[in-house]
């Protein structure tokens, strides 16, 4: 059965326009208004949420924005099951009802089991979640079964392997990410064209990072396209994949969104040579990046000192690309003080290891916190 989208651009509603830069529940309803009805003019359907995306509030922010000022037959609808927040059979209805209550919607396009990796997957199989959400598109609450994916290829062909009724599946994939040692991005992608399920993308501008490059990989793609913005290559890329089906942008701005669907409205794929190009430009970045966080914030919902961990990535990163001998200071270090008055600083980490935990990107968090302690608090 053919379920792809017509367009390959979808909207993934987690990094959605903010009231409050610091609270990320502070959804600004109103432009994200006009962002979806901008989305649907151009011709795209695709949406995507989860359960505790935007402090919990993505899902509500659906039924104001979308569910309930368009017609259904224009948008289709994609939501999540996380571990982190069933521990019984019982947990899983409690947590769909609530969502479909949430979203305002009678059934879902497409439902995921949400994260796999690690010790998620054995509580995932222990649940029984993959037969519990055959039996919701037998019901017709689901319309079509996938997970989204945060480990090896070597678990992603077990998981297609025992589970082959799963229809598509999301992956991490970005031309910085596809020979990473620890993302795997090529590889992940060739295990499921080997199984022959499509691909949903997320993270192809890998958090912002890719929309920001070193001047060296900027000067790469403005030479080329001098009217395309950087983080158009990012998503043309991943695009160009055979088996993408869609692609998901976490567009938090109307001029992010206005951008995206200017150039995938009628997507041309890359040539072999600007895929080169990509290639390229990670090597460039590589040679310059800190810590590869994308700031999907998983870390900071239950960290107990209340620690900005991205944010502080981020800064982290900014200065490490800076020429620290010679300016010996940059507004970093007073941006970094400035987020200490409202979040915990680097060195209030106890080490619990909650955020590691939950890190789809795998990082030694603990050990980065020091050196962004030893950054910033000398």
């Amino acid at each position: 059965m053919n379920f792809r989208p017509e367009k390959k651009l979808g909207f993934g509603l987690m990094r959605l326009p903010q009231t409050d830069p610091n609270d990320s529940g502070s959804i600004d309803i109103e432009q994200l208004k006009k962002m979806v009805d901008l989305f649907i003019e151009r011709g795209f359907t695709y949406f995507d949420t989860a359960w505790m995306y935007n402090a919990f509030k993505s899902e509500n922010a659906v039924r104001e924005v979308l569910t309930s000022r368009h017609p259904r037959e224009t948008f289709t609808l994609a939501t999540k099951l996380h571990a982190g927040f069933i521990e019984t059979l019982e947990d899983r209805d409690r947590i769909f009802n609530a969502q479909l209550e949430k979203t305002g919607v009678a059934y879902f396009d497409y439902y995921l089991i949400h994260g796999i990796e690690g010790p998620m997957l054995e509580k995932y199989e222990r649940l029984e979640c993959f037969d519990w959400l055959l039996k919701k598109k037998e019901e017709g609450l689901v319309r079509h079964c996938g997970f989204s994916f945060h480990d090896k290829p070597e678990v992603l062909d077990r998981i297609l392997t025992d589970h082959p009724q799963m229809e598509f599946v999301q992956l991490q994939i970005n031309y910085l990410d596809w020979e990473s040692e620890w993302i795997q991005s090529g590889k992940c992608y060739e295990t499921a064209v080997k199984h022959g399920k499509p691909v949903v993308v997320m993270e192809p501008v890998k958090g912002g990072t890719l929309a920001r490059v070193p001047a060296e990989a900027e000067d790469l793609f403005k030479e080329k396209e001098p009217g395309m913005s950087i983080p158009s290559w990012a998503i043309r890329f991943v695009a160009s994949l055979d088996n993408v089906m869609v692609v998901l942008s976490g567009m938090s701005s109307l001029e992010q969104l206005d951008d995206n669907t200017s150039y995938m409205k009628d997507f041309k794929p890359l040539s072999e040579e600007e895929k080169e190009m990509c290639f390229k430009a990670a090597e460039i970045i590589n040679s310059q990046i800190a810590v590869p966080c994308t700031g999907c914030r998983y870390c900071t919902e239950g960290c107990p000192m209340h620690i900005c961990i991205p944010d502080y990535f981020s800064l982290y990163n900014e200065d490490m690309r800076e020429d620290l001998e010679h300016k010996g200071w940059t507004i970093n270090f007073s941006n970094y003080h400035n987020l200490n008055r409202e979040f915990g600083k680097a060195s209030d980490c106890i080490e619990c290891g909650q955020c590691e935990g939950v890190c789809p990107q795998h990082l030694p968090i603990i050990d980065l916190l020091k050196d962004v302690k030893r950054h910033f608090e000398h």
